[in-house]
């Protein structure tokens, strides 16, 4: 069975990603994309569906001991981990080089202390476990291929084979290095060159620690934002700029639940906030590579918007059911691609252009086409801004006339209003001043309940949603103002957990709720996050920090985290790690190192 999702490492060369479990064993990894196949998938079934595990050989033993410490080295994505055996100490560094030729994942056995036998057992399956290689010798290395793919091994350790499965036995003792190289090449092509593993460590590290020294941000939060700016740029797809919401499928929002989703792709609502907080941080060339990225993939035809594409722009994203898988705890079925892609959501349009707005005031260099498109985008608002659609959640019941779609859609007329009001763009100014006063005064008209003194979820209805604690954080409606607080009490009373986190909106249990499905889950990181952003701007900030450092207390030992927290469990859940989980923590550490609300 997999670990814990906090019991998860990410390594990765920001074109892929694998995650690392505390006993050694890398349990996914999907080469060479995000988005391909999984070589290793035990992550979402068992090790028949492959895995790579290095750790102390204990025979006795009926499951692997998990590594006494772990952290990151530094500032960078390379791995330690650390097991104390009674016979002595062990350190296994992971990591995959930034990438310009072919994917690497390289490890690193180093004996610290004593004389520990080790074993690598390493178990490829292709097509997400479905698939066995033939796995055979070239000269002294090995290589696994299926079809199009190809694996290498490179190993200073000698291997046999035993249950489809390679291992190698070895013991280390204090100043020893043994060094393993799995490279990804197509089938077809020539072997790839021999690895590099010493040099590629240090290259990795110090390309780590030299990306983060643009880090604009010094304040009392600086581990945390810096650990979580280090994951969304490993979340990062070099080639093209785009940006992954995360980098597996189908980590359950509810454990043994159906809400399992690949979030594999770029999604532009998450992939715009991604922008907006590496921009606050002083990481502009990533805004320039996203903005082309979305220009690329949104092309002559802005009417046709999608809410995600392929992390090349693709914009066929079919789900499918991988019946093969048993998926996380049991928690199926397990999914590759998004139907989500299909739906309306009004609100991407906001976000995009705020988006582009901030690069615009940060002082990104023009592009005359992102302008082009910021109006075209409020051309096709302008005759259907006032439709239902499926909403931020990505509802799969009927569509709605949600809140927070119609306010965000006031924020694609505000921004643009403001961009042209600025010189950089022409249009219909007053027309569209018209507009934006008729989406306002329509919410503030529609979606307010007065006699609650709050918002609503959508037009007409009783349930509250979290994105509504976005209105004062887009300028919708000053944070003094009695609807703005009366909401951010409502949704404090309504939707908090226990503890104190944010759940998205209501849920049914075993009936399909308002977003169309059975089932419950846990409380939204994002969510509980801009409450303690609103509480800061409502004046209340020692409410905010003690919210905002209960927060940072559920980031696993190395500060990553995944899309929600699980209040009866008390444990992560969701697909991991969310950028839309540490977007929001560069946030609000911004917002209340900015107020001075921070501790010690």
């Amino acid at each position: 069975m997999a670990g814990r999702i906090e019991d998860y490492a990410l390594i990765g060369d920001m074109q892929t990603a694998a995650l690392v479990c505390r006993d050694g064993s890398v349990d996914w990894l999907c080469l060479p994309r995000f988005d391909s196949h999984a070589v290793y998938a035990g992550l979402l079934g068992t090790e028949e569906h492959g895995f790579w595990r290095i750790g102390p050989s204990v025979p006795d033993a009926s499951t692997p001991p998990p590594a006494d410490r772990r952290c990151y080295r530094g500032d960078s994505l390379v791995l330690e981990s650390e097991w104390d055996t009674g016979r002595g100490t062990v350190r296994v560094i992971d990591f995959m080089p930034p990438r310009d030729g072919a994917p690497q994942l390289i490890r690193i056995v180093e004996g610290v202390s004593g004389r520990v036998q080790m074993r690598s057992a390493l178990r490829m399956r292709f097509s997400y476990g479905r698939i066995v290689p033939w796995v055979h010798k070239v000269g002294e290395r090995t290589v696994a291929v299926a079809g199009p793919d190809s694996v290498w091994l490179d190993m200073d350790a000698e291997t046999h084979g035993k249950d489809l499965t390679t291992y190698s036995d070895f013991t280390v003792t204090p100043g020893d290095r043994v060094t393993f190289t799995m490279t990804w090449q197509p089938s077809h092509k020539e072997p790839p060159a021999l690895p590099d593993p010493e040099g590629s460590l240090d290259a990795t590290v110090d390309f780590w620690r030299e990306w983060v020294e643009h880090c604009t941000y010094h304040g009392p939060y600086r581990e945390a934002v810096v650990r979580s700016l280090i994951t969304l740029k490993a979340l990062t797809y070099a080639p093209t700029g785009g940006i992954v919401a995360a980098p597996t499928t189908s980590l359950p929002e509810e454990i043994g639940g159906v809400r399992n989703w690949d979030y594999r792709y770029t999604w532009l609502r998450d992939a715009a906030i991604t922008l907006s907080s590496l921009l606050r941080t002083g990481y502009r060339e990533e805004a320039r590579a996203w903005r082309e990225w979305l220009l690329r993939a949104v092309a002559g035809d802005p009417e046709n918007l999608q809410i995600m594409y392929g992390i090349a722009g693709e914009r066929e994203l079919g789900e499918q059911e991988l019946d093969w898988l048993p998926g996380y705890e049991n928690s199926a079925p397990v999914r590759a691609g998004n139907g989500a892609a299909n739906q309306l959501q009004l609100d991407v349009y906001g976000e995009v252009t705020e988006a582009l707005h901030l690069a615009h005031m940060t002082g990104l260099s023009r592009n005359d086409y992102a302008s082009l498109l910021q109006l075209r985008l409020i051309q096709y608002l302008e005759d259907h801004w006032n439709q239902p659609d499926e909403g931020i959640w990505e509802v799969r019941g009927p569509r709605r006339h949600f809140v927070h779609s119609k306010v965000m859609a006031w924020v694609a007329v505000d921004r643009t209003i403001k961009l042209i009001e600025s010189g950089d763009a022409d249009g219909p100014l007053e027309r569209w001043r018209e507009l934006r006063d008729d989406i306002h005064r329509d919410v503030c008209e529609k979606g307010y309940d007065p006699e609650r003194n709050t918002f609503t979820q959508s037009y007409g209805s009783k349930e509250l949603d979290a994105s509504l604690l976005l209105i004062p954080q887009m300028g919708f409606l000053p944070p003094d103002d009695k609807r703005v607080i009366g909401t951010i009490e409502a949704i404090q009373r309504e939707l908090s957990t226990e503890d104190g986190f944010i759940l998205r909106y209501p849920t049914e249990g075993e009936h399909a709720g308002v977003d169309g499905l059975p089932g419950d889950e846990g409380a939204f990181l994002a969510c509980s996050f801009w409450m303690a952003d609103d509480l800061a701007m409502i004046g209340r900030v020692d409410e905010a920090r003690k919210l905002f450092e209960r927060l940072l207390a559920l980031r696993n030992d190395l500060g990553l985290l995944a899309e929600e927290w699980d209040p009866r469990l008390q444990r992560q859940v969701g697909n991991f790690p969310q950028a839309f989980s540490h977007v929001p923590l560069i946030d609000t550490a911004l917002r209340l190192t900015a107020s001075g609300a921070y501790g010690g």
